[in-house]
């Protein structure tokens, strides 16, 4: 059985990490059984998670996962599309992890109450007189991969202007399609959730959220994922409308 490796419920999600879930709902869509442990990136073989154990054999970074579930288990995540939607399904996953993800990262680590109120917990079991010491570094390193991106070096209604043009690109793919690129979800569904639902989760405020939220089809498009892939889950978002 494989095991998949994330950091577990939190933050209103059932997933803290979007590539986790990613990789996760990616293993639902292949009807593949596996078991999920908590761990941490230095567990990794990359230093970041997630990474799975499948019968021995460890993979890491979801979308090398995604190409070993394709070539081990024969399944083609992207069936029926044609040549041309695979081409813009691709780019619009590329678009999400590498713009999109940052603005989410700008939101939870670089934001101060975001940061205490969620990736500041991350090191509560450090010892007490170190403690405070490695959560400053890790909030440095993160701000520093973050304005590396390109996002953190404008001001922050700057960047969130800039991912508004990624969202809204995503909305006008979605349209009114129950998925991104048709009536069927495809890899990039689970790449494009994963992003989505982490910006939503009303656990933290921020301009993101309240700006995405304004997209009523990527917001419907999460609660209906959630509720696809994740239908045990009470998905604050899905209380909220009821």
């Amino acid at each position: 059985m494989i095991t998949l490796y994330g950091f577990g419920a939190g933050f209103g999600l059932p997933e803290i990490s979007p590539f986790v879930t990613k990789t996760e709902v990616q293993l639902k869509m292949a009807g593949l059984d596996y078991r999920k442990r908590k761990a941490m990136p230095p567990a990794s073989p990359k230093g970041q998670l997630p990474y799975i154990d499948d019968e021995a054999e460890i993979i890491a970074d979801s979308t090398f996962i995604r190409a070993h579930i394709e070539g081990k288990y024969v399944f083609d995540f992207d069936a029926p599309l044609s040549l041309q939607a695979r081409a813009q399904a691709w780019a619009f996953e590329r678009m999400i992890e590498h713009h999109v993800y940052w603005a989410l990262v700008g939101a939870r680590w670089v934001e101060p109450e975001n940061f205490a109120k969620g990736p500041a917990h991350f090191f509560d079991a450090v010892p007490e007189h170190r403690r405070e010491k490695i959560r400053e570094d890790a909030q440095f390193r993160v701000a520093e991969n973050y304005l590396l991106s390109g996002l953190g070096r404008h001001a922050p209604d700057e960047d969130v202007d800039l991912a508004m043009r990624s969202l809204f690109a995503l909305s006008v793919q979605l349209g009114d399609k129950p998925f991104l690129m048709g009536d069927a979800p495809c890899g990039t569904d689970a790449t494009a959730f994963g992003a989505l639902a982490g910006i939503l989760t009303p656990y933290f405020n921020s301009p993101l959220r309240e700006r995405t939220e304004h997209f009523g089809n990527l917001t419907a498009y999460v609660d209906r994922m959630m509720l696809q892939y994740y239908p045990d889950f009470v998905w604050e978002k899905q209380r909220e409308a009821a």
